[in-house]
């Protein structure tokens, strides 16, 4: 971060947020602070049920609980810097500050995506193979499944990063999102941004859209897989054990599809919205998808507030 100081004038970015009205600020600071707290609880409620019901000690479940742990992390490098821009009139992040948070912002959010392919191809192998299940998805394979997915996103962050620090920011430092996100950084560079918008377009577009392949395809051989049995009883309980991931992975890619498919010029206040739909709502709604639609969780948090009320 030291090249800062030698060739850019820029030493902190002003992060406009969602509105930039005045009397918007508290309203926002209270709704953001119930959501970020609702998401905390939420999550840790989902880890605290796995790890204490033994009927939960499966690998959908383990894939669950990390997904959550993520998730408080993910939340947790978005809005308390949301919150105290609410409060503050100056709204700035400083430029190490701003890195730090768009590599643990696209780290943490890819691991996301990496752990939902995962939980497709867990259930992609429980419903076309349930014989081999066990071997396949034995407690070795879950492991290196969720290190690959912890890991791979750090690498690929790192990358974006560093061609990001590469750049000289001397003209504006208005960054017109809530966060330091790559794409309204990079309107602000009054350097040449070729390298780093061909690394989006080939090694970026590689690395989101490969999970997402991975789910389409589990989805399209389970659907295949549940088309042929042959009662209506067993198809619906097929699908039911799909639907709450299914339901996450289509809030999480289709807002990212949205914002990322487009070019940098059209970048909008539309697409601050829609990532906040992948970020910040999708975090907070996971836990109330996975056990309201879900009997096995709803049980093991029955229990869980059972043992706490006792």
């Amino acid at each position: 971060m030291e090249r800062l100081n030698q060739t850019n004038s820029v030493s902190e970015f002003i992060l406009l947020g969602l509105s930039s009205r005045p009397e918007d600020q508290k309203p926002l600071f209270i709704l953001f602070l119930i959501m970020y707290l609702i998401t905390i609880t939420g999550n840790v409620l989902i880890i605290l049920a796995i790890r204490s019901d033994p009927q939960l000690h499966t690998p959908m479940y383990f894939f669950l609980s990390v997904l959550s742990f993520i998730d408080i992390w993910y939340i947790t490098t978005i809005v308390p810097r949301m919150l105290v821009n609410f409060l503050s009139e100056k709204k700035t992040i400083s430029y190490a500050g701003c890195l730090t948070q768009m590599y643990f912002f696209y780290a943490l959010g890819n691991t996301d995506s990496y752990l939902l392919a995962a939980m497709a191809y867990d259930r992609y192998v429980a419903i076309c193979d349930p014989f081999h299940y066990v071997t396949i998805m034995s407690c070795h394979t879950c492991v290196l499944l969720v290190a690959f997915s912890c890991s791979l996103p750090h690498f690929h962050s790192l990358l974006h990063t560093l061609l990001l620090n590469q750049l000289s920011f001397c003209n504006s430092n208005v960054v017109h999102h809530f966060l330091c996100d790559i794409n309204p950084l990079l309107k602000l560079s009054c350097s040449s941004i070729f390298v780093n918008d061909l690394i989006i377009k080939t090694e970026g577009l590689v690395f989101w859209v490969t999970p997402f392949l991975c789910i389409v395809f589990s989805y399209v051989r389970i659907l295949i897989a549940v088309l042929r049995v042959p009662s209506a009883a067993g198809k619906r309980k097929a699908f039911s054990t799909c639907g709450s991931h299914f339901t996450v992975v289509i809030l999480f890619y289709g807002s990212i599809f949205y914002v990322h498919l487009q070019p940098l010029s059209s970048y909008t206040v539309r697409d601050r919205v829609a990532t906040l739909v992948y970020t910040v709502l999708s975090s907070m709604l996971n836990p109330f998808i996975y056990s309201l639609r879900n009997k096995d969780m709803k049980r093991g948090l029955g229990k869980l507030m059972g043992r706490r009320k006792s």
